[in-house]
């Protein structure tokens, strides 16, 4: 039994960001990753051609930004380097291949109960902590749909947290279901290499980015929204004659609400109905929480997300927190990953250690 002030579950940017913050007010803390790796979304789920599509200032991590001569918008590479020297910098040290299997509340000790699987050395360890961080975040593991006859098809299907490059399809014909940007990019990337493609809405990265500034401001998400959507039927005009319908919901507001992000500088001619080679099913992502953590239902919802929204979605009740699952990206992440460690701090400044 390993008897700890903090816990922190995930090793991704989200969990990092809060070991850096705890870090800064001197604060011991102990963070797992079932992983052999950390921001291993990055590192192994995502496509070659990944960069991050807000700017560079909207996508850094707490106490630390990224060199001078960083571009603007970050490719995959650059910015798993960026989490390189933001572990060394912070000298934070995951426990790799550590897999919570379960979590619950001790009423009698007031304290938080784990069991973790010790993948490498096949050992249970358990861990009582005062304050438990759920940093596993919204793309914990990708979404497969039913859908009716995809078990008889004799081509491959994979999710897009699988793809890397048009490399392995060269000379066959690949579906790509699902439109967000994850699917209209490896879309984008099979069809400028000889895969048919149809043309979808999109919204331009100045624009985003502009409405970025807006929601930094301050100003109503709703209103950001009407300025970003009046802005575009102006650059654009009417779609829906070609069949182009837009969301009720403006981009921010859609994302604030469903997490669903808007296709962003991806464009594509209408494509007919094909037959194919291969599948790739980029229909998003769903977070695993609720598969280990018990006496969470004061903080996740059953999908495993927060019950209340941004910005007051991050704490719960007896210490426990949630860092990343608020749908707002890195930018998210940051203002979380300060909100806990602060709040953690007041506990400890008025209560006293573990």
């Amino acid at each position: 039994m390993e008897k700890i002030q903090v816990l922190i579950v995930g090793a991704g940017p989200a969990g990092l960001a809060v070991a850096a913050c705890l870090s800064q007010f001197s604060i011991p803390y102990c963070i797992v990753e079932r992983e052999e790796c950390s921001a291993s979304l990055w590192r192994k789920r995502t496509y070659d051609r990944l960069s991050l599509h807000l700017a560079k200032e909207f996508s850094e991590l707490p106490h630390i930004s990224y060199p001078s001569d960083t571009p603007t918008y970050i490719a995959k590479e650059e910015f798993v380097r960026y989490v390189d020297a933001y572990v060394d910098h912070f000298n934070i040290f995951p426990k790799y291949s550590t897999s919570v299997e379960s979590c619950k509340y001790d009423e009698v000790n007031n304290y938080w109960d784990v069991m973790a699987h010790d993948k490498v050395h096949g050992l249970v360890i358990e861990y009582t902590a005062r304050f438990l961080v759920v940093a596993t975040g919204e793309n914990s593991e990708g979404i497969i749909p039913g859908i009716p006859g995809l078990q008889d098809f004799p081509g491959e299907v994979i999710h897009s947290s699988s793809y890397k490059s048009w490399n392995t399809y060269a000379g066959n014909d690949v579906l790509v279901v699902g439109c967000g940007n994850s699917g209209m990019e490896i879309a984008y990337d099979l069809a400028s290499h000889g895969v048919e493609t149809s043309i979808v809405q999109f919204m331009t990265k100045w624009l985003m980015n502009f409405g970025m500034k807006l929601v930094k401001w301050r100003l109503p998400v709703k209103f950001v929204d009407f300025i970003l959507v009046t802005s575009a039927n102006i650059l654009y005009g009417d779609l829906s004659k070609y069949g182009i319908v837009r969301p009720n919901m403006g981009p921010f507001l859609l994302k604030a609400k469903t997490g669903r992000t808007p296709v962003i500088d991806v464009e594509f001619e209408d494509g007919e109905k094909c037959s194919y080679d291969s599948i790739v099913l980029a229909t998003g992502y769903k977070s695993t929480a609720n598969r280990w953590l018990k006496n969470g239902e004061g903080l996740l919802n059953d999908k495993g997300m927060p019950r209340r929204e941004f910005p007051n979605h991050w704490k719960g009740e007896r210490g426990l927190y949630c860092v990343g699952l608020g749908m707002k990206g890195l930018t998210g992440i940051c203002h979380d990953a300060k909100c806990v460690a602060a709040d953690i701090k007041s506990v400890l400044d008025s209560a006293g250690p573990f």
